[in-house]
C-alpha cells in the first residue's frame, strides 16, 4: 500500500509539489518544471543579453544550477521568483564580462496574423521593434530587468522586488523611469 496513486499527471501539479518531488531526486518533476519555466526565461535572458546564443546558454546555466541547489531551496519564495533570479544573476555576471547588451540586429520578428503581412508593413514592425530594443539598450540594468519581468514575463511588484532584491517602491521607481524612457523613445512610432 505504500504504492504512489497520483490521480493526475505531473504536468498538473503546482511547481511546489514538483520541486519538493525534484528534490527528493524525481527527474520527471524537475522535466516538467523545465518545460514550464525554458520559455519565459529564454525570454527573459535574451532581453538582458541581446542575443538568442547567449540566452541559451545563461538559462542552461541556471537551470543546471537550479538542479543542483535544489535540496537547498527553502521554499521562501515561488519557484518560478527562485529560479528567475538565478538566471538573472547568471545574466548579470555575462555582462560583467563585457557582452553587448541588445544589438540593433538581435530584433525578434513580430508575429502577425491580423492579415497585415505586407512587405511595407513588415519593414516598419521591424524598424519599431529596432528602435524598441535600442531604447531598451539604453536603460540602466535594473530598470531594464523591472520592465522585462513586469511586461514581457507579467510579474507581480513582490515578485519582481524578490528577484532584484530590492523594495517594492525601488521596482516601482525603476518601472516608471524605464516607461518614461521608452514612451519618450519611442515617440514617433505612435
Amino acid at each position: 500500500m505504500n504504492e504512489r496513486t497520483d490521480s493526475a499527471p505531473q504536468s498538473d501539479l503546482p511547481d511546489g509539489v514538483l520541486t519538493v518531488r525534484a528534490a527528493e531526486g524525481d527527474d520527471d518533476a524537475f522535466a516538467v518544471l523545465v518545460h514550464r519555466h525554458s520559455q519565459p526565461l529564454f525570454t527573459l535572458a535574451y532581453y538582458m543579453l541581446g542575443n538568442a546564443q547567449d540566452a541559451e546558454e545563461a538559462v542552461q546555466d541556471a537551470l543546471v544550477s537550479a538542479w543542483r541547489r535544489l535540496p537547498d531551496y527553502r521554499h521562501d519564495a515561488e519557484f518560478r521568483t527562485w529560479i528567475y533570479r538565478i538566471t538573472v544573476n547568471r545574466c548579470l555576471t555575462m555582462r560583467r564580462r563585457g557582452r553587448p547588451a541588445i544589438p540593433l540586429d538581435a530584433v525578434p520578428e513580430l508575429a502577425t496574423d491580423d492579415g497585415w503581412d505586407s512587405p511595407a508593413r513588415a519593414a516598419e514592425q521591424k524598424a519599431a521593434a529596432a528602435a524598441l530594443a535600442c531604447a531598451l539598450g539604453e536603460l540602466d540594468d535594473g530598470q531594464r530587468l523591472c520592465w522585462v519581468l513586469r511586461e514581457l514575463q507579467g510579474l507581480s511588484y513582490k515578485e519582481i522586488a524578490h528577484v532584484t532584491h530590492t523594495s517594492e517602491p525601488t521596482v516601482r521607481g525603476r518601472l516608471f523611469r524605464a516607461r518614461l524612457s521608452l514612451k519618450e523613445a519611442m515617440a514617433p512610432w505612435r
